[in-house]
């Protein structure tokens, strides 16, 4: 298949599931008893929509198509870029910070990159201040059950990935309960692409099976604190060791949608 065909496919994906997934938080908002709705912000490579609701404090769901060039030293850590540093990428990012504390800060994103070569990454992972092992075992036997569909290897793969990943160095501890990471799919086109889109519609489908869970319960001051707290850990690994905020930042992307991955407010003792 001809790369700029493979590339219009993938970016429609990308941008109905913006849809899906705005459209699903907006559902919960609506249960809660919330009219709350998604505000849709235009760029010139894209439409990040950002909301501040009852259920989600803040969120962000934000599709790119990004055609450009990579600085010259960022470039030499990206495959493909010998002799060229021009590059079209498409993806969808999302970050969900929950007002309640008993629900964990969600994040997910997948991307299609291309440059002399073409690749898919991307991934799940949740942050729960409130621990939960019945959560993180349903959380985590969903992901297991979504990967074995595409292959057996996947989710150990993946999972260790992730957790090597959201790690935080100078803290010596994780983000969160992790979750599948990935880059550099690029060993088949058409089972990578179903693959991204098994991802993008498990994930729509956790944050209602999660939110909904727990959107009325009751929580303690303590709970706020310690969400607060984790809070500052999500700014600092999301400032320090993102990749997707440098890739965005090194490759022309807005800011403001960038960035719209930190929470709406955060502590540090």
């Amino acid at each position: 298949m001809i790369i700029k065909k493979k590339q219009q496919i993938v970016k429609k994906w990308f941008f109905k599931l913006q849809k899906l997934i705005c459209n699903n938080i907006e559902e919960l908002e609506k249960v809660y008893g919330s009219n709350k709705k998604f505000k849709k912000n235009k760029w010139k490579y894209g439409e990040f929509r950002t909301i501040e609701g009852k259920v989600i404090e803040k969120g962000g769901v934000a599709f790119s198509n990004v055609i450009g060039k990579f600085p010259k030293k960022f470039a030499k850590k990206i495959p493909g870029t010998n002799n060229s540093n021009k590059f079209w990428s498409s993806g969808i990012s999302v970050v969900l910070h929950p007002k309640n504390p008993k629900i964990p800060a969600m994040h997910f994103n997948t991307r299609f990159i291309c440059t002399k070569k073409a690749w898919f990454g991307g991934g799940i992972d949740l942050t729960p201040c409130v621990k939960d092992n019945s959560q993180k075992e349903y959380f985590h036997k969903e992901l297991k059950k979504m990967c074995d569909i595409h292959n057996k290897k996947y989710y150990s793969k993946y999972k260790k990935w992730c957790d090597k990943y959201f790690y935080l160095p100078h803290r010596k501890e994780t983000r969160g309960i992790g979750g599948i990471f990935f880059d550099y799919k690029m060993n088949d086109w058409e089972k990578d692409f179903l693959f991204i889109k098994d991802v993008g519609i498990t994930f729509s489908y956790l944050v209602k099976e999660i939110v909904k869970k727990k959107m009325f319960l009751k929580y303690t001051k303590k709970d706020k604190e310690a969400q607060l707290l984790k809070r500052g850990r999500y700014v600092e690994f999301n400032l320090l060791y993102d990749r997707g905020t440098k890739f965005g930042l090194n490759s022309g992307g807005n800011p403001k949608s960038i960035l719209m991955s930190m929470p709406p407010s955060a502590k540090w003792k």
